[in-house]
């Protein structure tokens, strides 16, 4: 029954993830100040399946010089951690409700990185390999901050599980009360996912298409759902992260359509940033505050312990 139950959710985080890039296009026209798709179904709502047909009725093609195994595994691998992300979430119906949740969630977003750089140098082209090797060099770079920001949060909570943070946040959200944490937060996930401003990986003005250049048909298809489903993850864990949201109440999920938004919004109206200054960003600014902020929280809670327990 429980496996049945996680077969369901995976659909449904599909059928999520179709709806999602329905949205960002939707989003992106009328920033640019356009119609987006609006042909295919009511108002283009049948957009997203009739792309994912078409993707995967393309005809594979494969670079001759690429390592075939690799090429092939790799799209797959990225696809399989970005589903297996999902089955951390506190859903009260199922899923591994666990008590090392948090690292569980840091443990497989972390392999990512490794399904990017097989795909980048099994494809055996100079752009996917730099591609690569920026996705590597980012993704390992926000993740020293973003545990550290996170480390912040546990000590709060005492626990490695999400569920603990609903009954951390029944009175106030660590939304308000870590305003600057929070948006070093929201900044590192945009990082981690490889998002605009933040999409070195695949920044198609100087690399055409980064890692994924050799890539079609269904092999893309599969990168391009999981990443969208890692996006859709990161929301969901940044919800439950800085407003308690117990996944059960509707308000819970229009803040995650909020959240959804922020992603999209960025997109749309903040230019790349240059290499070097990401870099920066992440070494030079978020990992000293984010270290201090540790230290403040972790005296914070032994002043706590020793003088009131």
């Amino acid at each position: 029954m429980s496996l049945i139950m996680i077969l369901i959710l995976l659909v449904m985080v599909l059928i999520g993830v179709a709806f999602f890039t329905l949205l960002e296009r939707k989003i992106l026209g009328y920033i640019h100040l356009r119609k987006g798709p609006n042909k295919m179904g009511l108002m283009g709502l049948l957009q997203p399946f009739s792309d994912a047909l078409k993707l995967f009725s393309k005809e594979q093609c494969m670079p001759i010089l690429s390592n075939v195994n690799l090429y092939y595994m790799a799209p797959v691998l990225n696809f399989i951690f970005a589903l297996s992300l999902w089955i951390c979430l506190p859903f009260y119906f199922l899923n591994l409700n666990f008590y090392f949740s948090v690292l569980f969630l840091l443990c497989v977003s972390s392999l990512s990185v490794y399904s990017v750089m097989l795909s980048g140098w099994s494809s055996n082209s100079n752009y996917a390999m730099i591609g690569s090797l920026r996705s590597i060099a980012q993704m390992i770079s926000y993740e020293v901050s973003l545990i550290l920001l996170l480390i912040s949060f546990l000590f709060l909570i005492g626990s490695f599980d999400l569920k603990c943070f609903f009954k951390f946040q029944e009175n106030i959200w660590f939304l308000f009360l870590f305003l600057p944490l929070s948006l070093i937060l929201f900044i590192s996930l945009l990082a981690e996912t490889n998002r605009s401003p933040f999409d070195f990986a695949e920044g198609e003005s100087e690399l055409v298409s980064g890692f994924n250049v050799e890539y079609s048909s269904g092999l893309f298809a599969l990168i391009f759902l999981a990443e969208y489903a890692s996006i859709l993850f990161m929301c969901m864990v940044s919800v439950i992260l800085l407003s308690g949201a117990s996944l059960i109440k509707i308000s819970d999920y229009f803040l995650l359509i909020l959240i959804m938004f922020f992603w999209i919004w960025v997109r749309g109206t903040v230019p790349r940033y240059r290499y070097d200054k990401l870099m920066n960003l992440a070494w030079k600014s978020y990992l000293p505050i984010s270290l201090n902020m540790m230290l403040l929280y972790f005296g914070g809670v032994m002043y706590l312990v020793f003088y009131f327990v």
